[in-house]
């Protein structure tokens, strides 16, 4: 298996697993949105690497509704 097609799987894994975390609605689903940001940064090495621009473009949309996910399950709040 070529590095490419190693980053491409394990982009598309990490993006079900985290979608899975998500759906499950339980204490641990904000880590689903951690899950999802790995696997953008995972698919926009892929699209990069291969030239898949539709791919990357739709990757760097996706890296926000990440961060936003993150910000808004409460990932970032200290405990103090």
């Amino acid at each position: 298996m070529s590095w490419l097609t190693a980053l491409e799987w394990a982009g598309a894994l990490t993006g079900l697993a985290g979608a899975f975390i998500l759906a499950t609605n339980s204490r641990f689903s904000p880590i689903g949105w951690l899950a999802f940001l790995l696997a953008n940064f995972l698919m926009v090495g892929f699209a990069l690497a291969g030239g898949h621009w539709g791919l990357l473009t739709q990757q760097v949309g996706f890296t926000f509704t990440s961060l936003l996910g993150i910000y808004r399950s409460g990932l970032l709040r200290s405990e103090r």
